[in-house]
């Protein structure tokens, strides 16, 4: 047999295992955020202690070290006040004829499915600095969103 036809591992045919990307931009937290952080950052200090298997330990490796510096880059913004929508607000609002809410959350957060968008997703970005009654643009569309009312996360 050829030796261009033989190899003697898989392991240099394996995808190379990358760190989790950052997402760019200051790290922003609530401070439910902070304490998902620190959760997690439990859970995968502990699960690293059990693991043997090497490949599933590098993943837990990898996951723990971004966990980490997510800790580490962390800035608790100040629980919202005032009649704007801010970071960590609940805002009701109107767009196209249907009522939906969202709360505004940092990356780590963020979870669509349940109506907690990251700061800087484009319905977020909308609605951040409006107040109730008035109309916001979005996706090229003049007063697109009506604020219906804001709340404390």
């Amino acid at each position: 047999m050829s030796v261009a036809f033989r190899r003697d591992g898989d392991e240099e045919h394996l995808e190379p295992k990358f760190e989790v990307p950052i997402p760019p931009g200051p790290n922003l937290v609530t401070q439910r955020g902070l304490e998902m952080i620190g959760s997690r950052i439990s859970e995968l200090t502990a699960k690293v202690a059990e693991l043997s298997e090497e490949t599933a330990l590098n993943t837990a490796k990898r996951d723990l070290r971004y966990w980490r510096a997510r800790r580490d880059t962390a800035k608790v913004q100040p629980e919202p006040s005032g009649p704007k929508a801010m970071f960590g607000c609940r805002v009701r609002f109107a767009l196209d004829g249907k009522a939906r809410e969202i709360t505004i959350v940092g990356h780590d957060e963020a979870e669509p499915a349940a109506g907690r968008l990251a700061f800087t997703a484009p319905l977020a970005r909308a609605v951040l600095g409006a107040e109730v009654g008035e109309f916001v643009d979005f996706n090229g569309r003049e007063e697109a969103i009506e604020v219906l009312e804001i709340a404390v996360g």
